[in-house]
């Protein structure tokens, strides 16, 4: 009995060893196809973010397989008694985990994800494609790789005597383990400190959540967390990656029409609004102009509706702008073109995108943060004013006026309300059976009173004779919902339906004929067309925007992008895709309830992923 113990002792200290130096060479293994991961994201061009790959890069897959090691075959050392049992349960795992590495390394070289359920969903479609061919040829590569685990666990198997002699086990774990520490260490710094060439990084390995403290900091007086919310506000996302935009330098055939350009913004408002009740000017406007019926903005959201409307682009790239400052093709041309500006806000542009990008060579005026309520008859009239005076002027201007009492309805305004019952003209301490009237009802007033500003802006353009050469544009950054898709879902940022999403779009342009037009656009579509149709650019739009001219649109259109950094939206015909940025996704029909066939087209998601990495710099 004690000779079986003491062998049983020493079958296990053998697995024991030899499963350390296994772990070793496949680390080694799990490092050279992690290469890839490198070769295919954004080089850090400091030698702090070279350090931080280097150590990240080593400490993650030492960590990473010596991981599975413990937690698999470690404690199958003493539960399997055959050590040839053991070696080939040992190489089974191995073989599977460096499989799932290399399908990892292709899905994120494709599709610039890690393994998801989205990930898994599209390899495993039936659905004829490149991806799905390439991935195939694993059938070929797994009992090959098999095949190298097994030769590499007989000789260890064999060499283990002379390996365990070198004394070198310890030293080999002390450099994985400084370079795991040291990497977490420089990215905790890194994050405190907004420090780009490090946290752009973040996500480059499979499995990897690099440590945080901010909280320890700021408890221990390294950081102050105010001061580092208003740095990361200027500086935008470090995690984004550099972007190019344009792609390559842009060239014109001309200096264009010279016509003036009037963008009217109002915020919030939803496109079943422009009917003869709410909003009447407008709906006589859009019926004798341009009518884009079925339009969506570039997200749910304020910022995103912007951003995609003036630099036509998704909202994935918005984090990269905003961190190198890029100003809009739209509105630099304008600026060479010695166009002038009139910018006008019923807020004075608080949003930082205003100010820190989009029209930041314009010097907007300074920002307060008194809590001071939007008045849009004072933008407007401001406006009124501004344009008497560029009239005077040969030059063509350009003007963007926002207008926030739909966004604000709940607030109220200097207005009467039209549809009662609504929250102005309801007591509060009056029982309300359906308080969704009172909401609705509150916002078509707002809408109403939207609407009376609208038709003084054209009625000044008629009177000042400006409106046969101003090209005007008026739109929403989003929708508002009043919970009609049954999901709790209350105004807007909350869920990516129609009615958060769709806006309207209604464009006056001189000498074209009115005309309604039910092919899906996007806010992504402005750029191009005012680029190409207004200021005769001759470079493709696709080095520029992911939009197209608006005047030339493919009527079978079959999706366009909305979402942000956090999530991809794909609209089409009969259903929303949502994917977050780890990959897990939902199929929404058009009135957005789950559909039974939840797997989206393949096809269409590859193009989709490939227009939201196009802008991207190449990677070295």
């Amino acid at each position: 009995m004690v000779a079986s113990g003491n062998n049983y002792k020493d079958k296990v200290s053998q697995l024991i060893s030899w499963g350390h130096w296994f772990s070793f060479f496949n680390i080694i293994a799990a490092m050279l196809f992690g290469t890839r991961y490198i070769v295919h994201s954004e080089w850090p061009v400091t030698l702090l973010g070279q350090l931080y790959l280097l150590l990240s890069w080593v400490g993650h897959f030492g960590f990473l397989v010596f991981g599975f090691y413990i937690l698999i075959i470690f404690p199958a050392s003493f539960l399997i008694p055959s050590q040839r049992l053991m070696r080939l349960f040992a190489v089974l795992i191995a073989t599977l985990g460096l499989t799932t590495l290399i399908l990892d390394t292709y899905a994120y070289t494709t599709l610039d994800l890690h393994l998801s359920p989205l990930v898994w969903d599209l390899l495993l479609s039936g659905e004829k494609s490149e991806l799905n061919a390439r991935w195939q040829y694993l059938f070929i590569a797994v009992p090959i790789l098999f095949l190298l685990q097994l030769v590499l666990s007989e000789w260890l198997w064999r060499k283990l005597r002379k390996l365990t002699r070198k004394h070198v086990g310890g030293p080999i774990a002390l450099i994985f383990g400084l370079c795991f520490l040291g990497s977490h260490l420089v990215y905790i710094w890194a994050d405190a400190f907004l420090y780009r060439p490090v946290t752009m990084q973040r996500s480059n390995f499979p499995l990897s959540y690099p440590m945080t403290a901010k909280n320890f900091m700021e408890k221990h007086g390294l950081i102050d967390r105010n001061e580092y919310a208003k740095r990361k506000e200027q500086k935008g996302d470090a995690e984004t990656p550099l972007i190019r935009y344009p792609i390559e330098k842009l060239s014109f055939s001309d200096q264009g029409t010279n016509q003036n350009v009037l963008i009217v913004m109002v915020d919030g408002l939803r496109s079943d609004m422009i009917e003869s009740t709410t909003m009447p000017n407008l709906t006589k406007f859009a019926e004798q102009n341009l009518n884009f019926t079925n339009h969506y903005s570039t997200s749910n959201d304020n910022t995103v509706g912007v951003f995609g409307l003036f630099y036509g682009l998704p909202g994935s790239y918005l984090e990269s702008i905003r961190t190198e400052a890029t100003n809009p093709v739209l509105v630099s041309t304008l600026n060479k073109r010695n166009y002038q500006f009139g910018l006008f806000s019923s807020d004075n542009f608080t949003a930082p995108i205003y100010y820190q990008t989009l029209f930041e060579q314009q010097k907007l005026a300074a920002h307060t943060t008194d809590d001071v309520a939007p008045n849009d008859q004072l933008a407007v009239s401001n406006w009124q004013q501004w344009l008497g005076t560029a009239q005077e002027d040969d030059s063509p201007w350009f003007s963007y006026i926002e207008l926030l009492s739909v966004q604000e309805f709940e607030e109220g305004g200097d207005y009467t309300p039209t549809f009662t019952p609504s929250l102005s003209t309801t007591a509060k301490n009056t029982k309300i059976t359906d308080p969704d009237v009172l909401l609705k009802n509150s916002y078509r007033n707002a809408a109403y009173y939207a609407d009376s500003l609208v038709s003084q802006i054209l009625d000044t353009l008629e009177q000042q004779q400006a409106l046969n050469n101003t090209i005007v544009i008026i739109t929403s950054n989003h929708g508002t919902e009043f919970n009609e898709t049954g999901t709790n879902s209350w105004g807007s940022n909350s869920n990516y339906s129609q009615y958060q999403l769709k806006v309207p779009l209604v464009i006056h342009w001189p000498e074209r004929e009115p005309e309604v037009v039910a092919t899906m656009t996007s806010h992504l579509d402005v750029v191009p067309t005012l680029m190409e149709t207004l200021l005769n650019v001759s470079t493709t739009s696709d080095k520029y925007s992911s939009g197209h001219n608006l005047f030339d649109i493919d009527p079978d259109r079959r999706w366009v992008i909305a979402g942000d950094s956090k999530d991809i939206v794909v609209i089409q015909k009969n259903s929303t895709t949502v994917v977050d940025r780890y990959g897990n996704y939902q199929v929404y029909d058009k009135d957005y309830r789950v559909k039974d066939e939840r797997r989206p087209k393949l096809s269409t998601l590859m193009q989709v992923m490939n227009e939201l990495k196009r802008f991207y710099h190449p990677q070295k």
